[in-house]
């Protein structure tokens, strides 16, 4: 029988052709699986908090960074629009928003506020650095630390998509959000490998949040009649029912992320304590951002005492804004300000967040009055750590 012979040439180029051939089509095979082992270049950081407990100042610690991208509450715009709808109905459009922020995708908004315009159609913008600095707006450097009325005046004008595009030059997306109620919703969310997500629960001794809440109960109505699903009705609070549900989401977000945790959430939780942070604000911050990947400047440290050490209380009309102030005394000033019958009935309601946030009741009005009495119980040595987590038990 004939052989024939195959010039060595053309074995050689049939099988360069071949292995060509399959690491072209492994190529294709693996752009479409999925790429569990790699993280997203960006961080997410939610800061879960609720109304008057701190969070705008946190908030402003992270705005600041010239690392991150910061929007306060952008689900604001969800509730305005969708407000004869309950809390919980409306959870579902409020992550789905704030997926879209993540991943810079602000075409979110056109379902919220279809004439946008300027970077002066969303909620607050003038308090984040990001949309105040290059590219967002030529006025201020990304390393200067600016102010919300000088933002306003030099940078509204600038057109919407500077959002999205400023976005996107960031290594981190910071979002401060008071409308999740349910640290479930987020699981999606924290599984989704598009994200890198963390998130700090910022929490505040209710009956510190009250006498804030006080100072703003025209401004909190619509929100406060969403919490209660009262179909749109404005309320104002003063059966202390929305501060229920404030307390007890407080108790199920914290419960959920540390009593039998899925290992999702493994490095993905920290809870900050308000009264923890003003009494050593760069030990908190310094842990804060550590969590987050962060590093703490010189510019900001000098920023954070200047912030944290003025000289009063905090006046009435500065109520959403972030100045100078003692904070210390901010922390305390409920115990002068409210009713030992307030106190009272605000204990009673938040009874089970007060004791699992580690803050002490008091029984009595001279022990409210006292303030040599601290109130605010060191962490627990048993407070849940990662390190002796087992998810298989």
């Amino acid at each position: 029988m004939a052989r024939i012979r195959i010039p060595s040439a053309i074995v050689i180029l049939l099988v360069t052709v071949q292995t060509g051939f399959l690491l072209f089509m492994y190529s294709r095979y693996s752009s479409f699986m999925p790429q569990s082992e790699e993280k997203p270049s960006q961080v997410h950081v939610l800061i879960l908090s609720s109304w008057r407990s701190g969070s705008s100042f946190v908030g402003q610690l992270f705005s600041q960074h010239p690392s991150v991208f910061y929007l306060m509450e952008p689900a604001w715009h969800v509730w305005v629009t969708m407000y004869q709808n309950s809390a919980k109905v409306l959870h579902m459009a409020v992550r789905d928003l704030v997926r879209s922020v993540f991943l810079c995708d602000m075409s979110v908004f056109d379902a919220y506020m279809p004439w946008k315009r300027n970077l002066s159609d969303l909620f607050q913008w003038a308090v984040s650095r990001a949309l105040c600095s290059a590219p967002a707006c030529d006025s201020f450097q990304r390393t200067d630390i600016t102010s919300e009325m000088a933002c306003k005046t030099l940078c509204g004008r600038y057109p919407f998509s500077k959002v999205e595009e400023a976005c996107k030059t960031y290594s981190h997306v910071v979002i401060k959000e008071v409308r999740f109620f349910d640290l479930k919703v987020l699981y999606p969310l924290l599984t989704d490998p598009s994200l890198n997500l963390k998130i700090i629960h910022l929490v505040r001794d209710p009956r510190a949040v009250v006498k804030s809440r006080e100072q703003s109960v025209k401004a909190l109505a619509r929100d406060n009649g969403i919490v209660l699903s009262t179909n749109g009705t404005k309320v104002e609070d003063s059966k202390y029912k929305v501060m229920q549900e404030i307390c007890r989401s407080h108790v199920q977000i914290y419960e959920t992320a540390t009593l039998k945790p899925p290992n999702f959430l493994k490095d993905r939780y920290l809870m900050i304590r308000f009264e923890d942070l003003v009494r050593d604000p760069l030990s908190e911050i310094s842990e804060m951002y550590k969590f987050a990947d962060l590093t703490l400047t010189p510019t900001l440290k000098s920023w954070i005492y200047n912030i944290t050490h003025g000289e009063g209380p905090g006046k009435k009309k500065e109520a959403f804004k972030i100045t100078s102030r003692d904070a210390v005394s901010v922390s305390q000033a409920w115990r002068n300000v409210l009713s030992f019958q307030k106190i009272k009935k605000i204990q009673e309601v938040c009874k089970g967040a007060i004791n699992m946030l580690g803050y002490q009741l008091v029984d009595s009005e001279k022990e409210q009055r006292d303030l040599s009495l601290d109130l605010v119980l060191p962490r627990r040595q048993n407070q849940f750590s990662w390190s002796s987590f087992n998810p298989e038990h």
